[in-house]
């Protein structure tokens, strides 16, 4: 039984979680800034929806940065299911203009698991470009890999939206904004949205910026791409918080929702909600959340790196589940994911997150713990 929060932290909480409830209080007590939303489902059913701080309620939505690219791979996922994407086909069967520059083998499970080459092009994509559903896509269609696909990986930060969005409006016709709105979001009462709707934009939450410790003096290191990859892109845009940006809802890092949110669209397409089955079948669940590659990041410089289909796989510096676990972070600590073993769907967003940026550990060894505890019940 879930039962009403009515201390510092407010919602609901099963009462199995009351020890997680009392950290998460705790959390909230020591820092006055602190301000997050959390959210899990468990086997169909709401065990935890909460939140807390003085930044974020529970009505808040704001944009947790590459949490965003969830709504690709479910939505590969739901054409996986339909027989319409085959992810061992050529991405040229689809969308021939992608074959130039020896491009013609790459193959889409290539391409949505950072294998392609295309992190950036030669000369970066503009902010003009890349809030455009085709722009980016014809520039990065005529670049020439930075490696050759399939040989090693590394993190398509922003390009990934923009390479996904092309690949659905050549399959479907649609851009995969319209494809997820009228597919997933809309019938399934999805508090996520690609392009927040003008009428919900009084919900919205700034992202805040993290603050870095003055005894933390670390200089970071990147591959010799990262510094091409991370320019700043031309055109003055916050990706979190400039509304060109949110009212846009980049694929790979501009959409807008609640944690809530996050949590019911797992939920929905990989363990079910509300009593009803889930939208993808067992199949295409193994099937996009597979481990496709691991190891050194050509673009972070990071040695356990781990993608499935668009997703995050756990990893040391990413714990939150078990193998058959899949989901992502974001860039300013917010995290989604779903673990099919377990049938938990978990979600957390913040307004600050904690230096220097990545997924918060706290939600990670949130989700990982709410596993261990639901998934033994």
């Amino acid at each position: 039984m879930t039962g009403e929060l009515t201390g510092i932290l407010a919602g609901h909480a099963d009462e199995r979680l009351s020890d997680v409830v009392a950290e998460l209080e705790a959390l909230l007590a020591a820092d006055p800034d602190l301000s997050f939303q959390v959210a899990a489902v468990h086997d169909g059913r709401s065990v935890l929806d909460a939140w807390g701080g003085p930044h974020l309620d529970g009505d808040s939505v704001i944009v947790p940065y590459s949490v965003t690219k969830n709504t690709i791979g479910l939505s590969i996922g739901l054409l996986r299911e339909r027989g319409e994407i085959d992810l061992d086909e050529r991405v040229a069967h689809y969308w021939p203009e992608f074959a130039s520059r020896g491009k013609d083998a790459v193959t889409v499970r290539h391409l949505l698991s950072h294998q392609a080459g295309l992190p950036q092009t030669d000369v970066p994509l503009t902010w003009e470009e890349l809030l455009d559903h085709h722009a980016a896509a014809a520039r990065l269609a005529d670049t020439t890999p930075f490696w050759r696909p399939g040989s090693a990986f590394g993190y398509h930060a922003i390009t990934i939206g923009n390479l996904a969005d092309e690949l659905v409006f050549r399959v479907t016709g649609r851009t995969l904004h319209e494809f997820y709105e009228r597919e997933i979001r809309a019938p399934h009462d999805i508090d996520f949205y690609l392009g927040l709707p003008p009428e919900l934009e009084g919900r919205r939450a700034d992202v805040l910026p993290m603050i870095r410790p003055a005894s933390d003096t670390a200089v970071r290191g990147y591959s010799a791409l990262g510094p091409k990859v991370f320019a700043p892109a031309a055109g003055d845009v916050d990706l979190g918080n400039s509304p060109r940006s949110w009212r846009y809802g980049h694929p790979a890092g501009s959409g807008t929702g609640s944690a809530r949110g996050l949590a019911r669209l797992f939920a929905v397409m990989v363990t079910g909600v509300d009593g009803t089955a889930p939208v993808l079948g067992a199949d295409t669940v193994a099937a996009i959340g597979q481990q496709q590659i691991r190891g050194y990041d050509e673009v972070l410089h990071q040695h356990d790196r781990a993608h499935a289909i668009v997703f995050q796989k756990p990893s040391q510096q990413l714990a939150f589940g078990g193998p058959r676990a899949f989901g992502h972070d974001g860039a300013a600590g917010a995290l989604a994911c779903v673990d099919p073993d377990t049938g938990l769907s978990f979600a957390w967003t913040i307004a600050r997150g904690p230096w220097p940026g990545g997924a918060d550990p706290r939600a990670v060894a949130l989700a990982a713990r709410l596993g261990r505890i639901l998934g033994a019940a």
